[in-house]
């Protein structure tokens, strides 16, 4: 899902579809918070829920310029509250899972709860 929606903003377009599944929604809730994507929305296409996400550029650039995934399934990744750092001095964003939900490292902090690290964007 990351992925494509970062080749997506690299290349221009406006959104991103994939299929549709509860944690990439939550994701997407997320990041429409944080400011990362405008809109996102469930459709159906061919029978099949799909996840179509709008895309956000500042001055012709994308906002979405990297994503990198810290858990992966071969090595879990977890913070606790005082372990949440900033990403690229501020200007990125950690998207974390914890027991109250997908939220940002931001809030997370203010939430103090900690959890496994999902991946970093900026």
């Amino acid at each position: 899902m990351l992925i494509m929606m970062k080749n997506a903003s690299l290349a221009g377009h406006e959104t991103a579809s994939f299929p549709y599944s509860k944690m990439k929604n939550a994701i997407a809730e997320c990041l429409k918070k944080e400011g990362y994507i405008s809109d996102f929305s469930k459709k159906t296409k061919k029978g099949h829920p799909v996840l179509e996400v709008s895309l956000v550029y500042v001055d012709k650039k994308p906002k979405i310029a990297d994503v990198e995934r810290v858990s992966k399934q071969s090595k879990r990744v977890y913070f606790g509250m005082k372990d949440i750092h900033t990403v690229r001095n501020g200007s990125g964003l950690l998207v974390l899972s914890t027991p109250k939900g997908i939220m940002s490292g931001k809030q997370a902090r203010k939430e103090q709860v900690g959890g496994e690290a999902l991946f970093k964007i900026w």
